[in-house]
């Protein structure tokens, strides 16, 4: 069974979601698909088919998370340090073209989200970046061509 490297957040932030869904979102679907049972024939019941649909998804949901929480693997940033890129870091990029700086952490990738500067340690650009130390260069294929970044600082946060 392969592990799921993460943060202590990120487990966090799975282990929340799973009990919401346990505790609220489960019950809740439960209520509303007997108060659709009540309204007669099942067959023309549009809420009692929203309700099953939506009771599947959680139940879908709270599968995946438990298998993922059963194989996290907890790495504690705070006990890191150094200047070389691994899983945990905060990175600071310049683009080679343009110099334009760019800063990503590398996390899991159940808990990557781009658009808040948290990067799947399994992206192009993550597993460029792995290994390398302040002052190497990396070069990632991007959809838009071949883009060239400088690591400027590495930090762990």
């Amino acid at each position: 069974m392969e592990k799921i490297p993460m943060t202590p957040a990120g487990l966090t932030t799975l282990e929340d979601e799973l009990r919401n869904l346990k505790a609220v979102e489960r019950p809740a679907v439960i209520k509303a698909i007997a108060e659709a049972r009540e309204h007669g024939d099942l067959s023309e019941n549009a809420e009692y088919h929203a309700a099953r649909e939506r009771q599947s998804f959680i139940e879908g949901r709270v599968a995946e998370l438990e298998d993922v929480i059963s194989r996290a693997q907890v790495i504690d940033i705070a006990l890191m340090s150094g200047d070389q890129v691994r899983f945990g870091a905060t990175v600071t990029l310049a683009d080679e073209d343009s110099d334009d700086e760019v800063v990503y952490t590398i996390v899991g990738a159940h808990e990557a989200d781009i658009k808040s500067g948290r990067m799947s340690v399994h992206s192009p650009l993550a597993r460029a970046l792995i290994g390398k130390h302040i002052g190497d260069t990396v070069e990632v294929t991007t959809p838009g061509g071949s883009k060239s970044y400088e690591v400027v600082d590495v930090r762990f946060v």
